[in-house]
Order: structure tokens, then sequence, then C-alpha cells
């Protein structure tokens, strides 16, 4: 899967991760939200790593969890979805704004290739996103696999981001695409 070949979805050991990753992820979205303690736990349970001061307001919902990497002090607002069948790296000193959709994974675009033989799950192929530090990312924003934003860069509410968008710029539109340079 993160080699960015073809994988099969419905492989037992990657079903038994996204149940447990299932689990982990209605517990988070069901703790109080002052209880720090509980919240941190489950983070470092869902996570493939998290710096200091990481706050990610619930709902948030994934994939697998463990291919996410948050640098410290980042912040993601609620109601985001991070399919992370690949790795998502996001930099120190980043936002995510809520609604916010950061995918790893695509399917063929011919529908004969859709379709496997092997498993009942479409096709799958993944690339990794990253995203640099002290970005911006607005609300609604959904970042395509195989991107990478630069360090310093803010990405406008709504955005589409389909290619990688190079550091200190502003990038805004569907397709995203760089309207300033800081």
């Amino acid at each position: 899967m993160l080699s960015g070949e073809y994988y099969d979805c419905g492989d037992a050991s990657l079903l038994a991760r996204w149940h447990e990753a299932k689990r982990l992820q209605s517990a988070y979205n069901a703790a109080a939200t002052d209880d720090t303690v509980r919240i941190a736990s489950l983070l470092d349970r869902l996570l493939g790593s998290r710096g200091e001061n990481v706050w990610i307001a619930a709902p948030f919902f994934v994939d697998y969890g463990e291919n996410i990497h948050l640098g410290n002090n980042v912040e993601i607002n609620m109601n985001c979805v991070f399919l992370d069948c690949n790795t998502i790296r996001v930099g120190d000193h980043t936002g995510i704004g809520p609604g916010v959709h950061i995918y790893t994974v695509y399917h063929p675009t011919d529908p004969a290739e859709r379709l496997s033989c092997e498993s009942n799950f479409w096709r799958s192929r993944t690339a990794p996103v990253t995203i640099g530090r002290n970005v911006w990312i607005g609300g609604g924003a959904i970042i395509l696999p195989g991107v990478t934003i630069g360090d310093e860069c803010t990405i406008g509410a709504g955005s589409v981001v389909t290619h990688d968008i190079p550091p200190r710029c502003v990038a805004v539109g569907n397709p995203c695409r760089v309207i300033r340079r800081l």
C-alpha cells in the first residue's frame, strides 16, 4: 500500500488495522473535550506520531491513523477527513481549517480497470501528502494524493489542490493555483 502499487483493500491484516482505527476514532470523537489525558492517550494510539501542542477538534476521521505524522503546534479543526492509506506529514506550526479533506488513495479513471478479480473492493493505489511548516489550509479545502505544499503557504478555503504548491505562496481555487508569492 505504502509503495504506491495496487493493493488489496480487503486484505485481512489491513481490514483489522482499519477496524482498530475506527474504534479509536470513535472513542476520540466521543471523548469529553476537557479530558486531556484520555484525548492524548487516544491520539498516541491512533496517530503514527505527533509533536507537542497538537489540537484536533472532534469529529476527526481517518482510514488507518498510523500513517499520519504531525509536527509541533499543529491545529486541526473539526470535521476533517484524512484518508491515510499512504503517509500524511504535517509540519510544525500548521493550521488546518474545518472540513478539510486530505486523500492519499486513488482509483483508476478507466472503469474497466477499477474492478478487481481478486477483491470485492476497487483497485487502489496511493501517493503521500506532505504539508510544510507554518502553513494555513482554509476550511473545506481538498488535497489530492501525491501533493506537497511548501512551507509558509496559505491555501484558500474550498480549494482543490491537485498539484504541488511551492513555498511562500497564497494559492486558491479549483484547481488550486498560486495567486501571490510572499
